[in-house]
């Protein structure tokens, strides 16, 4: 009796010790892959064990994009652009991801490469800001952004800047630019 109890609680115990491993390309509102809106610097190593990770020496603060740290897989294919909250920080966390690579899939199937179609079907537009030569659209759902080169809309929305533009006005066929998102 004694060993067929310690036998259902070490097989209790191991079933509940299983967990799945973490998708290294999901795309959640707080995480990607094991990447996450608390992640450090110095830590980045765990986050992408098997990939290049390139970042910005000390001398470099006063180039543009001291902040920004690339991530390629090891075939050479960029994956992830990052921007940290402090410039050479091994301890800053990351403040914004430009998703590059289309393996990268939010739950609902969205990924660097969607059309307005798959992300207006499946998110809540938040708010769309009319740029100069882009509009972006914000997904909160996600803490993501969207932007859409303005060559993607019909001719009468792409140069008055003051034009209120709506969900509706926008292309089902127009190809996403970027893909970003923002954790702080």
């Amino acid at each position: 009796m004694t060993k067929s109890i310690l036998s259902i609680a070490a097989l209790a115990l191991a079933l509940s010790s299983c967990q799945s491993p973490t998708d290294p390309f999901i795309i959640q509102k707080h995480n990607i892959g094991l990447l996450t809106d608390s992640t450090r610097v110095k830590d980045l190593n765990l986050a992408f064990p098997n990939d290049s990770i390139v970042q910005f020496k000390k001398g470099d603060e006063f180039r543009s994009g001291a902040n920004k740290i690339d991530i390629y897989a090891k075939g050479g294919d960029k994956l992830l652009s990052l921007s940290t909250s402090q410039i050479l920080d091994s301890t800053a966390v990351i403040k914004n991801v430009q998703i590059l690579d289309s393996r990268y899939k939010t739950d609902k199937g969205i990924s660097a490469i969607s059309s307005f179609k798959d992300i207006s079907e499946n998110y809540t537009i938040s708010k769309i800001n009319n740029l100069i030569s882009n509009i972006v659209i914000s997904v909160d759902e996600i803490n993501a952004s969207f932007t859409i080169d303005k060559k993607e809309l019909p001719a009468n929305l792409r140069f008055d800047l003051n034009l209120n533009i709506e969900s509706s006005q926008i292309p089902d066929n127009a190809k996403v630019k970027f893909f970003m998102l923002h954790w702080l």
